[in-house]
């Protein structure tokens, strides 16, 4: 039995992964700003439920949140960074407001809620920190500007965490999924003022993300169940098959690149 803390865990995401881990037996501390969206959970698995209110922009909140998680359960086996949006517009529409908040949440809250769990973590001498990245925290697409860098700096963030807690015990994993029919570009979003200019890349973006057919997302749960379960898991993780022609395009192309222009870099060599 493992015992899991969950941000962003009334929808989506979050929502199927705890399910999964309750229905199997396993203890869920489950977190969002409003907890009357776990009415279902704590009346079908009573005390294997614990629900939080949590914004996590809020450092303080999260601490004693997690303390609480802890103190609960008597231990934490897994925390999973779910909790995030996609803010969609161009880097030029994009308000100050807009993008302080997309890496308030994205990044920042997930960099609370690591700091907040890494010393129940390293007192144990394991467990498992999910980061819920995408296949944009390693490629970039017009429209998600500021989602895109929230994500970058994630995996930077979880890269160096990993190789920090490597000789600790505990492991990081950047979880990171293709398109799965969750509301992330639906209620949970939010949209940039559009300026005319852009119209045609908008268009653009609109006839990719229509010409794509978005799974269930439920169909996620039994692959976050195997990797939490595995000895040894990886640092990295797509979720389905959709990122990995994306991800081979795009390494691709930053080799041929880096390998075009070594000629030039190579000349900034010191005497």
């Amino acid at each position: 039995m493992k015992t899991w803390f969950i941000t962003g865990a009334s929808r989506g995401f979050g929502r199927v992964w705890a399910q999964a881990a309750l229905e199997r037996g396993d203890r869920v501390a489950v977190t969002a700003r409003n907890v009357d969206t776990f009415d279902e959970l704590t009346q079908a698995y009573g005390k294997q439920v614990l629900p939080l209110v949590l914004d996590v922009t809020d450092r303080a909140a999260v601490f004693a949140a997690v303390e609480r998680a802890a103190e609960g359960f008597g231990s934490l086996d897994v925390v999973v960074n779910n909790a995030g949006y996609g803010l969609f517009g161009m880097v030029e529409e994009t308000t100050e407001e807009q993008a302080r908040s997309q890496m308030e949440t994205n990044f920042f809250g997930a960099l609370w809620v690591t700091q907040a769990a890494l010393p129940v973590l390293r007192a144990q001498g394991r467990g498992h920190l999910l980061q819920v990245s995408s296949i944009g925290g390693i490629g970039a697409f017009p429209t998600l500007g500021l989602y895109n860098a929230s994500k970058w700096a994630l995996e930077g963030l979880s890269e160096a965490l990993a190789a920090e807690l490597a000789p600790l015990g505990p492991r990081v994993t950047m979880v990171e999924p293709g398109p799965y029919g969750t509301d992330w570009s639906g209620a949970s979003a939010v949209h940039t003022e559009p300026l005319a200019a852009y119209e045609p890349v908008r268009a653009a973006r609109r006839a990719g993300a229509a010409a794509r057919n978005p799974a269930d997302p439920a169909v996620t749960a039994k692959v976050i169940l195997q990797l939490v379960d595995a000895d040894q898991p990886p640092l990295r993780l797509f979720v389905g098959p959709y990122p990995y022609p994306v991800a081979e395009k795009l390494y691709r192309e930053r080799l041929a690149t880096w390998q075009e222009w070594r000629w030039l870099a190579e000349q900034a060599v010191g005497q």
